[in-house]
């Protein structure tokens, strides 16, 4: 069914051009050089697909066939050009049989590689989205489908105390995989919203543009001329932007409550002494129980540690590893067959 292209004493008059497009934008948003391509040339394809439509919505005749290789050199060979839509995943081994074969018959015509349209940065968002869309609707993952926000909490803490550790132990590697699984709670979070009773859903087109307006507006230095004399004056502007956005009832209001101990502790000091008042740490009542007067000498060496400049939370993490070190050091020690 192939024939032979004609040939000049430079080579190929044939042209291939092997299409390929990003299937996670819309099938019409094609380059100007792409579009002129299937205007002029015959244009084929492996399979149906939103490409063909939008190319025959244009005007062009899109063939589609189960022999793309002999096919594609028969078009060559009488209209001396032609253009193969790739299907989603690129039609590589195609390309590759097709360079095959014109390498041992260079004179059939010449590959062209044109990309009609490419990801943008965060397309692969779209595949996460569409997975997780699979895995939380009816035939998906029996195990997501029955969990609720409630019930996630607990993984979303532990996703990102991993994230934490990976930064702690500078392996950018660990890193990207654990923000990785804190993006898998963000995703299955939003698509579990959207089962929620009419007025309440949401998605995650709702978080994400919800979280795009808020770096907006708190960042009036980037998206609207906001002249900045440094860092010390964006924090202000952003604390100010976000005190128009959610007038504060207390210099306390939006403090995470469930974050550990010391770390809550240091926060609220922070806000109590950014706030101006004068409010050291309370001295334990007389009578009070053990407990009690534990707690408030806790208080006091998280304020003494922050006047310091110090993070207790930190300080009081690496002194528990090194114990543990000491532990486990002790025990290869004892251990007789160490």
């Amino acid at each position: 069914m192939s024939a032979a292209a004609p040939t000049g004493p430079t080579g190929p008059t044939g042209r291939i051009v092997l299409l390929v497009t990003s299937p996670r934008l819309p099938a019409g948003l094609l380059t100007a050089a792409a579009w002129d391509a299937v205007r002029v040339h015959p244009v084929l394809a492996g399979a149906e697909s939103e490409l063909c439509t939008a190319v025959r919505a244009a005007g062009a005749k899109v063939t589609v066939t189960e022999t793309p290789v002999p096919d594609l050199l028969a078009t060559v060979a009488a209209h001396g050009a032609a253009v193969w839509l790739a299907g989603p995943a690129g039609d590589e081994e195609l390309a590759r049989e097709l360079g095959l074969r014109l390498a041992r018959e260079p004179g059939l015509a010449e590959l062209e590689l044109m990309y009609g349209s490419w990801d943008p940065p965060g397309a692969r968002l779209l595949d996460a989205v569409a997975v997780m869309d699979r895995l939380a609707s009816p035939g998906g993952d029996p195990w997501k489908r029955a969990q609720t926000h409630a019930t996630l909490a607990r993984y979303l803490l532990e996703e990102c105390y991993e994230a934490y550790d990976a930064i702690v132990a500078d392996d950018l590697g660990a890193l990207r995989e654990e923000l990785g699984d804190v993006l898998l709670q963000v995703v299955l979070h939003a698509r579990l919203a959207e089962n929620l009773p009419e007025g309440e859903r949401w998605s995650i087109d709702d978080v994400a543009g919800g979280l795009v307006a808020k770096m907006v507006r708190r960042n009036p230095h980037v998206f609207a001329g906001t002249e900045v004399g440094g860092i010390d004056e964006i924090t202000e502007n952003w604390e100010r932007i976000k005190r128009a956005e959610k007038p504060l009832t207390s210099v306390l209001d939006g403090v995470a409550l469930s974050q550990p101990a010391l770390a809550l502790a240091a926060k609220v000091l922070h806000r109590v002494e950014r706030a101006g008042l004068d409010l050291p740490p309370p001295e334990p009542a007389a009578g009070a129980d053990e407990t009690a007067r534990l707690g408030a000498g806790l208080l006091e060496t998280v304020a003494r540690a922050r006047a310091a400049g110090l993070d207790a939370e930190a300080a009081l993490r690496q002194a528990t590893l090194d114990y543990a070190a000491t532990v486990r050091a002790a025990e290869r020690d004892s251990d007789p067959a160490s």
